[in-house]
């Protein structure tokens, strides 16, 4: 909020000019600090203050100019008791307690509205995250992008846009013509019902060992293919029942992983009749070209992206275009956001080029990318065989762990009361250990510290959530406290830090990430405990003074709660 009112007031003082406004990291630095005295000293002509002109001057002069005029400033009178420049050049703000008592006063008043804003108003954004497999189980690969993509989505909700929430499943392709020989030579009806991905692929990996010693099995499997592309009825319904079954697998590990409902789910399938028509487009338009039998678009600084093979096979490049096309022309998206790993970049910087030669201009494009997943020993977490681990392996795990910790911490609950509690600081574990890291880095499944109730770590979070919930249930007699009784340094560093959520809301959708909301959580739980562990707030005999900070602690919980609401984390009352 206030980081947002003086980045704003700079950029309209300075246009074009590109600087920072931090938060310090001693408050002896100040509340807030801008680097842009620096920027403006180092410009050959620039009016640094009204009428002025800077050429190249002392970052030191300007700023001590800059803050002379800002100290003076209207708006900026009420919310800073003293703005000064420091040495090399920084200018430093200082915020009044009167200030911070007043936003105080006014966050608990309004606190449904904190965080809110609409400045997505009126557009769509639409967000593709998960994306698995029909008859695959999801796997830890699919983990960053559906937490990733969720809570992204929840960001762009919370800033007013409309979110269509967009999970592109693979579930068109040849593969499936010998799923479907396989499921008549060997399928087990009741297995697939008891576990539809693993039995799909018991099924698939079946056919190939067969293949082994009977190559016919080769034809069997294109010409089931061929039959289902031409729409035969046993084969499409066969086709459906894998489809449908891996789908409500898929919906049981959302629902364990409390990832937000999709508006839309779409497979390659959806999209395999307008294949012809676009590459017939794409052609008349002289964008794509024949070379060696099959079609291709040139590129400038990229390589050639194929569109066809020479046999007539479409690619995953094809339907991506598509599915784009109908994005842009049927949702009106005016951003769409590809939660997709870092292996794929090369294939979005071809589809978003691509785009731009077919006119599909509409839409801000952008390719979200993270890292891999890995183990403690640093190498991609896997199997001992070396194969990947099943996406449902890694949740029951680390509910199985967190279910260890709630009961040491808490033996005599019940296995009813310690077993939901597990689930929501496990899977809070899981997501947070994802989120405080930017998602271009690889993530490190550490299980221990991921649990760690003093670290940085989800059940951190939710124990720092818990404690301040717990003092709000034992007030009693609760009436309108005086916030101008709050002065403790304490109470000071946890107003100044409320301050700073919508900012951090808002940083999330500039940068497309979480870390910055993750840590500004961290941060916040780390000033609510120390406020916790210095003040009893019960025990205070000046009971204007008591209310008044069960309304600090009550904002603090709000906001805590709402910030791990959008990492897509829930808080318990205890844990």
């Amino acid at each position: 909020m206030v980081k947002s009112l003086l980045r704003q007031k700079l950029q309209d003082k300075f246009s074009g000019v590109s600087f920072d406004v931090l938060v310090p990291p001693d408050d002896k630095m100040g509340d807030y600090s801008t680097n842009i005295a620096f920027v403006l000293a180092t410009r050959p002509s620039h009016k640094a203050t009204e009428g002025k002109e800077k050429k190249g001057e002392d970052p030191m002069k300007v700023g001590e100019e800059l803050a002379s005029e800002l100290s003076r400033d209207k708006d900026l009178a009420g919310v800073f008791q003293k703005v000064e420049a420091v040495r090399p050049g920084f200018v430093n703000f200082f915020l009044k307690k009167e200030f911070l008592q007043k936003q105080l006063a006014e966050t608990y008043k309004n606190i449904d509205s904190v965080g809110l804003s609409d400045t997505g108003n009126g557009k769509t954004v639409i967000v593709e995250y998960s994306s698995p497999n029909i008859a695959k189980p999801m796997h830890i690969g699919h983990l960053r992008s559906t937490i990733i993509g969720d809570s992204l989505a929840n960001v762009y909700e919370k800033l007013g846009y409309k979110v269509i929430r967009w999970n592109y499943i693979g579930d068109w392709g040849t593969q499936f013509g010998k799923l479907i020989a396989a499921w008549k030579r060997w399928g087990d009806p009741e297995k697939l019902k008891t576990n539809p991905s693993t039995t799909l692929v018991e099924l698939y990996v079946m056919f190939h060992q067969n293949l082994k010693k009977d190559p016919s099995l080769e034809g069997e499997g294109q010409r089931e293919f061929l039959k289902l592309e031409q729409g035969d009825s046993q084969n499409r319904e066969l086709w459906e029942l894998f489809r449908s079954q891996s789908l409500e697998e898929f919906r049981c590990i959302y629902k364990d992983l409390n990832i937000g409902m999709f508006q839309i789910i779409k497979g390659e399938s959806d999209y395999e009749s307008k294949l012809k028509p676009l590459i017939v487009e794409l052609q008349q338009k002289g964008i794509a070209t024949e070379s060696e039998g099959a079609l291709v678009i040139e590129l400038e600084n990229l390589p050639v992206a194929m569109l066809q093979k020479s046999d007539g096979a479409t690619l995953y490049m094809t339907r991506d275009l598509a599915s784009l096309e109908d994005r842009i022309r049927s949702y009106q998206a005016d951003k769409i956001l590809y939660i997709v790993a870092n292996q794929q970049t090369l294939h979005f910087e071809q589809l978003f080029a691509v785009a731009k030669k077919l006119g599909l201009k509409n839409a801000e494009l952008a390719h979200v990318k993270f890292g891999m997943v890995l183990g403690e020993d640093g190498k991609k977490l896997a199997t001992r065989e070396g194969k990947v681990i099943p996406l449902q392996d890694v949740i029951d795990k680390i509910v199985a762990l967190a279910g260890r910790v709630v009961k040491e911490k808490n033996p005599e609950l019940s296995e009813k009361e310690a077993s939901e509690i597990a689930k929501v600081v496990g899977i809070g574990a899981l997501k947070y250990n994802d989120l405080k890291q930017h998602p271009h880095t690889d993530i490190v499944f550490d299980w221990k510290a991921m649990l760690d109730i003093s670290g940085n770590s989800g059940p951190y979070l939710q124990y720092a959530y818990a404690r301040l919930a717990s003092i709000i249930a034992k007030a009693k007699n609760r009436k309108e406290g005086d916030v101008s009784l709050l002065t403790e340094p304490e109470e000071e560093k946890l107003m100044k830090r409320l301050l700073e959520f919508s900012d951090a809301v808002v940083k999330c959708m500039e940068l497309n990430a979480l870390n910055s909301l993750a840590l500004y959580l961290y941060e916040l739980s780390n000033e609510a405990n120390r406020f916790y562990e210095s003040i009893r707030v019960l025990e205070d005999e000046n009971i204007d003074r008591r209310n008044a900070r069960l309304v600090l602690i009550e904002t603090a919980a709000a906001i805590l709660k709402r910030g791990l609401g959008i990492l897509g984390i829930e808080t318990l009352k205890r844990i």
